[in-house]
């Protein structure tokens, strides 16, 4: 084990259990379901991804925050007060403003800690994507990686870990301003389900409009085959999430078996946490594996 300490944040969405097993400290985020009522994303504990999903489908709007500068200096100094070294992995720039906010909190710290190494390095990944990164770079901390080792490993690699996602409902990228409400409604009308994909950036894009649920399936696999390293030979890991979306996600994780059985350890399930749940909806599903570069398809 490496001589420092790792972390992370709760948007890799990895499990309760994940983050007992390794010992991995992370970062809450903050959603609100009802004004002024400020809620922390902590895994395994509060309101659930089920109990969340069923009141957007009443209708809340939830809205989510990243931890500010000052949180992320809480969330640090207590380490390097106890001496130690800091490997920081962050939720994508490309989706939110807190890689910014953590690269300030280390500056301070680093001025008041000049004695400690604090590294911050941006994952651009989401969700269990983001945890499957996490995932590796700690197989690599156990194993006595020193941070900069880790860092050269997460700028070189993060490009190659594909995201493919989709929603069975358009209402909530409408609710969050990512459709407009004429092209949610005529999109449902026509059973229409975005395959999305994350690019170099970190950004989710949309690549193609798929009509119906057992096509999306269907060309989520296909993209899998086609950008995953060996394709059907794929030997890596896959991780899979969804969002209040069980059955969809076994259905999802039986095709990627049957397509690509040689799978490390088979396709391992996650909910998809609160952070991006609040803004893709019950019913998102999503693919993450080792494949070649992303690039911006369209």
């Amino acid at each position: 084990m490496s001589d420092f300490i790792l972390t992370t944040e709760s948007p890799a969405d990895l499990s309760k259990e994940y983050y007992e097993e390794t010992g991995i400290p992370y970062i809450p985020y903050h959603f609100q379901v009802h004004d002024g009522e400020l809620l922390t994303d902590i895994v395994g504990q509060g309101m659930t991804e089920k109990e969340l999903s069923d009141m957007m489908d009443q209708g809340v709007v939830p809205k989510t925050s990243q931890p500010n500068t000052a949180e992320y200096e809480e969330f640090f100094e207590p380490f390097l007060k106890e001496g130690k070294d800091v490997f920081h992995v962050v939720f994508s720039s490309g989706l939110s403003g807190a890689y910014n906010a953590c690269v300030a909190a280390v500056e301070e710290l680093r001025e008041k800690y000049p004695e400690r190494k604090l590294i911050a390095v941006d994952s651009r990944s989401a969700a269990p994507g983001f945890g499957l990164l996490v995932d590796e770079v700690y197989n690599r901390y156990k194993k006595g990686a020193s941070m900069e080792d880790l860092e050269n490993f997460v700028l070189s690699e993060r490009n190659h870990l594909q995201h493919w996602f989709y929603v069975t409902d358009l209402k909530y990228l409408k609710n969050g301003g990512r459709v407009s409400a004429t092209s949610a409604a005529l999109g449902n009308l026509l059973n229409i389900c975005p395959l999305m994909y994350v690019n170099p950036a970190g950004e989710l894009k949309v690549y193609e409009k798929v009509r119906g649920k057992k096509k999306i399936i269907g060309a989520t696999v296909d993209k899998m085959v086609e950008h995953a390293k060996g394709g059907e030979n794929y030997q890596g890991k896959c991780f899979l999430g969804h969002f209040n979306a069980p059955e969809e996600a076994q259905k999802v994780k039986e095709a990627i078996e049957a397509r690509i059985p040689k799978i490390k350890d088979g396709v391992r399930i996650f909910n998809i946490g609160k952070t991006i749940g609040a803004h893709s909806g019950p019913g998102t599903i999503a693919v993450f594996f080792w494949g070649d570069d992303r690039v911006d398809l369209k």
